[in-house]
């Protein structure tokens, strides 16, 4: 068997999403997610220019080799635009050996750690009253844990805070990236978030009780003292996280955070390999690691680093909201149904437009995923349904503060 051909798909049923699909010279087909939020065409031209030739006549059963031949055969290494393509192409070899052992790939992983993946959703309101009924909805649709984002006085517009509209509403399919040429402005205040997500976490607790999981994403916007400060203020609330409380680029950073507050810290949505996290694992800097299949190389070295995480009792929290596809979605479901030191998964459901383009074996129930017993992966793309969805420009915003400098978003 032998790989025949490699096509890349760009849609974007509600928002862009890139795909690569593999076909064996005897009609094995894999998929793999490429996505990378408001840079999708730069993979897109990456594996369609670089990496497609690469792969036709390759056996599609030696995945580490080929996993090797792309990141140290580039010279190039690392960096988002390189690991996703990597990732799509790793996805989409497991796929094939999935659906030709006829198995699904957490069997090949070594068979199921557990019965189902604890999922956490994420609820956010511009008042108390809303973000209580945002959190009912989740309760209500059977989460068990819940992210809680509030919008902040005096600051206009926050990241991760769905309009009231959606949050109380049905469904929805929360899109950051906005449509358009350009990114949207957003603006920012340490000193006020500071000050006002002690009270919110107040409220959540005296509404929903001790017991409900609650984590909470900070979103890289705190210098190291600002994120000390916030871990510790939410200590008496017994926060499951608090992610990206500060940017981990400068990994003794979080040594400062850890000094200073027991709070439980989630880092690495940005990460690209296991060099980014080499001193927050063994220096035991944080709790969960956050990393994406999509963006991080694929399951191969996800799987390697939650091996290492393991020696220091650091537990898997796969980043997972709607700008990773189904497909992405799905590799870190067999992988976190696999692994022994599986903390959450995050998951935000897609759209409905989303889930007519990529049919998926995938289940949610009392809280928990499933990947589900399809051979491969479990996702399937209609590309008659893809194709009416053509890509449209779309950025993540930008932060600025009040007067005018350019802040981490």
């Amino acid at each position: 068997m032998r790989i025949a051909a490699a096509d890349v798909v760009v849609t974007s049923p509600t928002r862009n999403f890139v795909t690569l699909k593999l076909t064996t010279d005897d009609g094995v087909t894999g998929l793999g997610d490429a996505t990378l939020n408001g840079r999708e065409l730069a993979v897109a031209a990456y594996l369609r220019e670089h990496v497609a030739a690469l792969l036709i006549g390759r056996d599609p059963a030696r995945i580490e080799d080929t996993w090797q031949y792309l990141y140290r055969g580039a010279y190039w290494r690392r960096g988002p635009v390189t690991m996703a393509a990597i990732a799509a192409v790793d996805m989409a070899l497991w796929d094939i050996k999935g659906k030709v052992c006829g198995v699904p790939v957490y069997q090949l992983l070594g068979g199921a750690s557990r019965e189902g993946l604890l999922a956490y959703g994420h609820a956010s309101g511009t008042s108390f009253e809303s973000l209580g009924e945002s959190i009912n909805m989740h309760l209500e649709k059977g989460y068990r844990a819940i992210r809680v984002q509030s919008s902040i006085p005096g600051v206009h517009a926050v990241y991760g805070v769905a309009a009231q509209a959606q949050a109380s509403g049905e469904r929805y399919d929360y899109e950051p990236a906005g449509r358009g040429a350009a990114p949207a402005q957003e603006d920012w205040d340490s000193a006020a978030y500071l000050r006002h997500v002690p009270k919110v976490f107040d409220y959540v607790r005296r509404e929903f009780g001790p017991e409900l999981p609650l984590l909470h994403d900070a979103h890289h916007r705190l210098r190291p003292i600002e994120a000390a400060k916030l871990g510790k203020s939410l200590e008496p609330h017994n926060l499951f996280w608090l992610e990206d409380c500060t940017p981990a680029e400068s990994q003794q950073a979080l040594r400062l955070v850890r000094q200073h507050t027991v709070t439980p810290l989630a880092i690495g949505e940005v990460f690209n390999t296991v060099w980014d996290f080499q001193q927050l694992i063994s220096e035991q800097l944080i709790d969960y690691v956050r990393a994406a299949s999509t963006h991080f190389g694929g399951i191969t070295p996800l799987r390697k680093l939650m091996d290492f995480a393991a020696q220091y009792q650091i537990r898997s929290g796969f980043h997972g909201p709607t700008d990773v596809s189904p497909v992405g979605l799905a590799a870190q479901l067999h992988l976190g149904l696999a692994i022994h030191n599986f903390g959450i998964q995050e998951y935000m459901p897609h759209s409905e437009q989303t889930d007519v383009v990529f049919r998926q074996s995938m289940s949610f129930t009392d809280g928990m995923l499933h990947p589900g017993e399809t051979p491969g992966l479990g996702v399937t793309l209609d590309e008659e349904a893809a194709a009416r969805y053509p890509y449209q420009p779309a950025y993540l915003p930008i932060s600025r503060l009040k007067d005018g400098t350019m802040h981490d978003w």
